[in-house]
């Protein structure tokens, strides 16, 4: 969204995002992907940039609705990783300087593992049935075989 409002003026980048933000709003998969498309084809003439970036974007930003519905607004945002580097940012400026470059990757590796066990018995980020789900899903779709040749 960042990268978007940043192509057009100011004055416009309220209208621009909340035209952006429709397409979150949409029940599924197929429906957000022709509403990305509307939305870009409406910006073509006036911000042709951004169009074009919306263009290159749409399978990166779409990426969450190949997950069931449930899981969207998980996976749209980026929030959790801007809180794990947030907490991975307070817990090295504590520090300040350190002996070595170990020193820095295990604290950094403590972080990361007490956020994973945070995320696995605290606050359950995407709860136990939900990802049963997604296994079933994966399950039935058809994977492709690799023939030796």
């Amino acid at each position: 969204m960042r990268n978007a409002l940043c192509l057009v003026p100011r004055a416009a980048q309220q209208m621009v995002g909340a035209t952006i933000r429709t397409v979150f709003a949409q029940p599924d998969a197929q429906s957000a992907h022709e509403q990305w498309r509307r939305v870009a084809e409406s910006f073509r003439h006036r911000f042709p940039k951004l169009s074009e970036l919306m263009d290159e974007a749409e399978e990166d930003v779409l990426a969450y609705a190949t997950f069931p519905p449930e899981h969207w607004q998980k996976v749209w945002s980026n929030n959790p990783l801007e809180r794990v580097n947030k907490e991975v940012k307070r817990r090295t400026n504590v520090v300040g300087i350190f002996p070595n470059e170990a020193a820095v990757i295990r604290l950094v590796a403590a972080v990361l593992c007490e956020q994973h066990d945070e995320w696995q018995v605290g606050k359950r980020y995407v709860s136990a049935c939900s990802l049963a789900k997604l296994e079933r899903k994966e399950e039935t779709t058809e994977q492709p075989q690799l023939v030796a040749g």
